[in-house]
């Protein structure tokens, strides 16, 4: 496949995966705020926390190197020997879920039955649904490696809305069941989406359309383990290329999930802040799961595609050097213009939206202050996932054993960090902790960046330099809005809320207008792609 179809169907996976996540995550956003008016914080933290941290756990152990060793290279290999070796993210599964979820029965504290009723059977429930999601992990894979646009935004949105429609019909008929309402949606939600995966490749498989891609799997069987006569059972480099991510996987999740393991482990925070936290978290996270991780993920394949691992920039092909460092100078723009745009605009709307979403529960105390926060988070977020999707597209076996040292010492002082931080300045503490670990990973990815590119007349880093106009109008529009909600928000009534929203409106657009001048080049990387 050309490098210019590569960028073309990337661009097209990421641009629609964003669209159809949005549009269905307006959805859940307003039965999600509505099922808040029915539930305790209590309950909302042992869920959101507590149990979704082990869900999370099983599926990123189990399957997070296997996904990033068997989309590495060329569409063109083996699948029989990589379908092989993604099945074996099943019973790796088994063994995370049922390990998990031992300690999380008898090593964690346990709720207050009267206030959290049935946790035995939400950590089953949740370990379970682990296991079910890793059936589909071929399927996924297969998708992603070619680039199938609709079919994994489809599908995670379909089971999402299903899952949400389920909790808000089962929290009002039945709201006494407490953890089997988010026992069977979290069930119905991962049957729906291995559903999801298994019936298009039922539908695809032998259909014309597959024939005319030249698609490698001609059968449903093909997708099931498979025996290779004379011949090892899986690709012992991506076997091996598996193990170092796998070393490299366990580390991120700790640094991804960090402030949950601080939380459920150390107890630094009761279940009620642990929910109030959580959802502050989830709202702020809103744009990273909409647009930025539909980019990184898109985009790692394109780089991993475009680019041959382990080799540096002089034995590459100068086009496709060429195409990558533009791409990845247009991207670093575009999340950093995203980033600081959330930045500025949080700062002064953080108190408005969360008593909208959610009313005094959240808008009282610390909420809005761990909104602002998080509005400065985004912008770590924004320029950390681009810098590592292309970092870790491009970086041979022994840079990521390398690494894996790296991401051992930030782990610990990570965790060190964070509870220092949140005993200090409570759950504000877990954001800076995490700012200040997205800023070394984005450090690491720099300088890789700046040594792979510095041999060649290239320099994608000065997509992280914004027009000084813009800057200029950034800080302007921070200074007016952050005095507008001085003056008019939040507790004068709806009309001063409208005046401060409109100030926002008048700033916003003063901003979009400014980088439609100034990032002319982005503006048509964006329109063209």
């Amino acid at each position: 496949m050309a490098s210019q179809d590569v960028l073309s169907q990337t661009t097209r996976l990421a641009s629609s995966s964003a669209l159809l996540q949005v549009l269905f995550r307006v959805v859940t956003f307003g039965l999600n705020a509505f099922t808040l008016r029915y539930l305790s914080r209590e309950l909302i933290g042992v869920v959101n926390v507590r149990l979704t941290l082990l869900y999370s756990t099983v599926v990123f152990l189990a399957r997070e190197a296997f996904r990033r060793a068997c989309l590495s290279g060329s569409t063109k290999r083996n699948w029989t020997k990589t379908i092989n070796l993604l099945w074996l993210t099943f019973p790796l599964g088994v063994f995370w879920s049922i390990f998990l979820g031992l300690v999380w029965l008898y090593l964690l504290e346990v709720p207050d039955p009267s206030v959290v009723p049935h946790y035995q059977a939400g950590v089953v429930a949740f370990g379970l649904s682990a296991i079910i999601e890793l059936l589909g992990e071929p399927f996924w894979v297969l998708a992603q490696a070619h680039l199938f646009v609709r079919l994994k935004v489809i599908a995670e949105s379909l089971s999402v809305v299903s899952k949400c429609i389920l909790t808000v019909i089962l929290v009002v008929l039945y709201p006494q069941w407490g953890l089997y309402i988010f026992s069977l949606a979290q069930l119905f939600y991962v049957s729906v989406l291995v559903m999801c995966y298994v019936i298009y490749f039922m539908m695809f498989l032998g259909s014309p359309e597959a024939t005319k891609k030249s698609f490698p799997v001609a059968r449903m069987k093909a997708l099931l383990p498979n025996l290779v006569e004379d011949e090892t059972f899986v690709n012992w480099k991506e076997a091996w290329l598996t193990w170092s991510f796998f070393k490299q996987s366990f580390l991120k999740q700790i640094l991804t999930e960090g402030e949950r393991y601080v939380m459920t482990f150390l107890n630094v925070l009761n279940f009620g802040d642990q929910g109030v936290y959580d959802i502050v978290n989830n709202l702020g996270s809103l744009v990273a799961r909409f647009i930025f991780l539909p980019i990184e993920e898109s985009f790692y394949v394109f780089f991993a595609k475009v680019l041959e691992r382990g080799k540096n920039v002089k034995d590459q092909k100068q086009d496709d050097v060429a195409m990558a460092a533009n791409v990845l100078e247009l991207l670093l723009k575009l999340v950093l213009l995203i980033g600081l745009t959330i930045t500025v605009f949080g700062y002064a709307y953080s108190q408005l939206a969360l008593d909208i979403y959610g009313g005094s529960m959240l808008s009282a105390g610390t909420g809005p202050d761990l909104l602002r926060c998080y509005s400065l988070y985004v912008l770590f977020l924004a320029i950390n996932g681009v810098t590592e999707c292309f970092t870790f597209a491009l970086m041979c076996k022994e840079e990521v054993d390398r690494y894996n040292f790296v991401m051992l010492a930030l782990s610990f002082t990570f965790l060190c960090i964070s509870y220092f931080l949140t005993h200090w300045h409570g759950s504000i503490g877990f954001i800076l902790a995490n700012c200040f670990n997205m800023g070394i990973r984005i450090a690491h990815s720099i300088h890789y960046i700046y040594d792979y590119f510095k041999e060649s007349t290239y320099r994608p880093l000065t997509g992280l330099l914004p027009s000084p106009f813009l800057v200029l109008v950034y800080i302007l529009s921070g200074v007016i809005t952050g005095f507008s909600e001085v003056v008019f928000c939040c507790d004068k009534g709806w009309m001063a809320r409208l005046i401060h929203i409109s100030m926002g409106a008048l700033c916003f657009a003063a901003t979009i207008v400014t980088m439609f001048c100034t990032e002319t080049k982005l503006i048509h990387f964006v329109r063209s792609q």
